[in-house]
């Protein structure tokens, strides 16, 4: 979040300041190894026949740096009940970012496989499209949550009846919330957001719903609580936070999905595939 980033950063200044004198002292960090981190949500608008399959493919660096981009071998999306399949390309060399433009219909009428080799090592995941209700309003309140320069953004909906139902928000700014329908299935529902961007008047937001399965609520739960600091719920994701994607690289029996002897050995990330809803909302 930002304010405890700035306090952070002056801390740390004040830190500096003080010890300017003293001696360096180096640091050593645990470092386990690059690891693969994919990027695979997939948001569906469902009205257009067509959708862009985007994935980005990353390599987690040391503490201190960046992840860089993944070079894979190959990936490919397999939609297992029409027993057909997209192999995905890299859209610049060196970029990361694999595409493919498909139909919707691929993507939400069965079970899907992501499958990804990258250094001799294959990573495999399932998912299958996960439906939500569009917006039935979105507008800005007018109350403050610690100070006057919070933005509160009121959201309203209805949930799907006769099912459990999970949702996953998108505030834009990488602010994300979830929430299950435990105590208001099949019912109108509204939740406000405060924003701790300073937002202006006149300013564009996009807000999103986005429909998720049970297991991708839980990640996204553990990955919030563990990031603070305005990173999406992919691009530096915690090593303790496991999502969906396995290594099978020494699987014989497809028929049991687990890498158990290997409990270690995964790619950071999620595949996942979400009926989106979208609306812009002006600042006042």
């Amino acid at each position: 979040m930002k304010r405890p980033a700035t306090l952070y950063t002056v801390c740390l200044f004040f830190c500096f300041y003080f010890s300017s004198c003293e001696d360096v002292i180096d640091l050593d960090v645990p470092f386990e190894g690059p690891r693969l981190i994919i990027d695979a949500l997939i948001r569906i608008d469902d009205s257009s026949p067509t959708t862009v399959i985007r994935v980005k493919a990353l390599e987690s660096s040391s503490f201190f740096e960046e992840p860089t981009p993944a070079q894979l071998t190959q990936i490919t999306i397999v939609n297992l009940d029409e027993a057909t399949n997209e192999v995905l390309l890299e859209t610049e060399p060196g970029s990361g970012i694999y595409e493919k433009l498909v139909s919707t219909e691929f993507l939400t009428s069965g079970e899907l496989l992501l499958q990804v080799e990258h250094k001799d090592q294959q990573y495999l995941a399932r998912t299958s499209y996960v439906e939500t209700n569009p917006f039935n309003s979105v507008e800005q309140g007018d109350r403050i949550l610690f100070d006057d320069e919070d933005t509160e953004v009121i959201v309203s909906f209805t949930d799907i009846p006769d099912v459990d139902n999970f949702y996953l928000f998108d505030f834009d700014f990488a602010e994300f919330l979830t929430t299950e329908d435990t105590f208001y299935k099949g019912q109108d529902f509204s939740l406000s957001y405060f924003y701790d961007e300073d937002l202006t008047p006149g300013q564009e937001v996009t807000i999103s719903i986005l429909g998720i399965d049970e297991s991708f609520y839980n990640y996204m739960n553990q990955l919030l609580e563990q990031t603070s600091e305005g990173f999406g719920p992919f691009e530096t994701p915690s090593a303790t936070v496991r999502g969906n994607l396995i290594n099978v690289t020494d699987i014989d029996n497809m028929d049991f999905f687990d890498n158990v002897d290997q409990p270690n050995n995964f790619a950071l990330g999620y595949f996942a595939v979400c009926q989106t809803f979208s609306q812009t909302l002006i600042i006042e």
